[in-house]
């Protein structure tokens, strides 16, 4: 592969990942924060950067894109492309690519993490312990076992998560497989109809104009008294000041929050105050073993478009305009 210039919006990235770059000849650059439009259109408008590895939610608009003069490739560093303007990628010729799968099992044991950690109320007793309270026989936890968990999304990490749940003795409803994809769960095509029956959501749908504002104040509403959301897919699925509402009027028992319509969430979000909610910023496909399969199968992305070999099947998103068909 002839020398190209890899841009990585952020300060770090995998060694392993790195090192596959480099031994294909390839030179990194990272960015600092504040990475915005402006400092994105800035810096490609130089035409010398050949890929972007994309860490994080960066924008990447149309008027991004137009500054990319010789961009060949957007290789996503995990699956979540919603900050790209996949149309225009693809009519500028330029790939867009993301790394399937590498985080599922990561991000679904978060999602089951959250789920019975919310069931047990354990971050309610811990606070209580080390406040010097002793609830002993006076508390009364619930069952994780037989219930229902409502699945919605079923890519990778809804199907690892459905999968988690029903071994824990969890009855399982997915909504977006069809009967041959959904491993033998039950579905529930109608969102309405879900809704009522669960005891626990779960998100996992990515994050597109459909799926925008999908769980608001009427499908809070429809959800039974004392049910648990858990969101590990992205923030802006939920209408928060509809959760927030929910949450403090007690019809909902609690959530579990890895992704908010803001990050870094603000201060002054009403999230914080609520003793009813687990949050944890934005984390739960980070572990050693999945950031090293991420960050190898991105970098591999950027080495095999760079030097003309084909991406692997489910990982382009967007492809040029010119081989799309």
């Amino acid at each position: 592969m002839p020398h190209h210039t890899v841009l990585v919006t952020a300060q770090h990235l995998m060694q392993e990942a790195q090192q596959i770059l480099r031994d294909a000849g390839a030179s990194l650059e990272f960015m600092a924060e504040p990475i915005d439009e402006a400092s994105l259109s800035s810096r490609l408008a130089n035409g010398d950067v050949d890929a972007v590895i994309l860490r994080g939610s960066k924008p990447f608009t149309a008027s991004v894109l137009a500054a990319a003069q010789g961009l060949k490739i957007i290789a996503k560093n995990g699956a979540g492309v919603d900050s790209v303007d996949l149309a225009e990628a693809a009519r500028r010729g330029i790939t867009v690519a993301v790394a399937p799968g590498g985080n599922a099992d990561a991000v679904a044991e978060h999602a089951i993490a959250l789920m019975l950690a919310l069931v047990r109320d354990l971050h309610r007793l811990d606070r209580k312990l080390k406040a010097g309270g002793w609830e002993g026989t006076s508390w009364l936890g619930r069952d994780f076992r037989g219930s229902v968990v409502g699945i919605v999304g079923y890519g990778s990490i809804g199907r690892s998560t459905a999968r988690l749940a029903s071994a824990l003795g969890a009855h399982v409803v997915v909504m977006g497989g069809t009967r041959r994809e959904a491993d033998g769960f039950e579905i529930e095509s109608d969102l309405q109809k879900l809704l009522p029956r669960v005891d626990i959501l779960s998100l996992h749908c990515p994050l597109t104009q459909q799926t925008r504002g999908l769980i608001g104040q009427r499908e809070l509403a429809l959800m039974k008294p004392g049910a648990f959301v858990v969101n590990t897919a992205r923030g802006p699925v939920i209408d928060e000041a509809a959760l927030v509402e929910a949450l403090r009027s007690g019809h909902l028992g609690g959530a579990g929050l890895d992704t908010f319509e803001v990050e870094p969430i603000s201060a002054d979000n009403p999230l914080l105050a609520l003793d009813n909610v687990i949050l944890t910023p934005h984390v739960a496909g980070v572990t050693r073993q999945a950031a090293l399969r991420v960050a190898t199968m991105t970098a591999q992305n950027v080495v095999n478009a760079l030097s003309g070999h084909p991406l692997p099947s489910g990982h382009v998103v967007a492809a040029p305009a010119q081989r799309a068909a």
